[in-house]
């Protein structure tokens, strides 16, 4: 793998554990919806890295297009109330290394979440001034290979890598023609990548020596 020119980092299992959050909004939308389900973190975690059209249809079966649309709109105006309250739990490692890396690399975070939930997570954690930019599905409701294209076009990018830690992510790097660097610590799994890691300080340094 040639040398990067920039980093481009998914979120949820990558640099932050955010489930229960996740968990508390779906169950208190199902509570006033009066449905008679209660969403455990297993349920959640199957879900990571899966866009929403995807997440609507196994969390809400029973329901038509224009339904699950509508709920998990109000799920993640919930989680926006949420993340700043709760928060998550940081991966040991992600605040000093973004701290690092952005000295040597621009960095970008790019999930499949909600307009706005990035946003949170960068304002909950502190990192805004090591972000350079950042895309959510939400914002288009397109795949991430499309949307890393659109990082790419945006900011010039000629090297970037794709950080991530679901065999969903690789495969959109692929599609995306970009290399794909997998972290074993988070919900997925995959023997389609380029390089992995284990934890987030052996990923700082492998780049910052490159």
């Amino acid at each position: 793998m040639q040398k990067p020119d920039s980093l481009i980092f998914d979120m949820d299992g990558t640099l932050w554990d955010a489930v229960d959050v996740y968990v508390e909004s779906w169950n208190i939308m199902f509570k006033k919806l009066n449905i008679p389900r209660t969403v455990r973190r297993e349920d959640v975690t199957s879900m990571i890295g899966k866009d929403g059209k995807k997440v609507i249809a196994t969390m809400m079966p029973d329901f038509n297009d224009q339904q699950r649309t509508q709920i998990y709109a109000d799920v993640n105006e919930w989680r926006r109330v949420l993340i700043p309250q709760k928060g998550g739990k940081l991966y040991e490692g992600v605040i000093e290394g973004l701290r690092s890396l952005s000295q040597k690399y621009p960095l970008f975070i790019l999930s499949n979440c909600a307009t706005g939930i990035i946003e949170k997570f960068i304002d909950w954690a502190k990192i805004k001034e090591h972000i350079t930019d950042e895309l959510a599905y939400g914002v288009n409701n397109m795949p991430k290979q499309h949307n890393l294209k659109l990082l790419m076009e945006k900011h010039g990018l000629k090297n970037p890598v794709y950080i991530g830690d679901t065999a969903g992510d690789a495969e959109q790097s692929r599609l995306a023609g970009v290399p794909f660097v997998f972290v074993s610590y988070g919900f997925g799994d995959t023997d389609n990548y380029d390089i992995k890691f284990d934890d987030f300080s052996s990923l700082t340094n492998y780049f910052l020596k490159l």
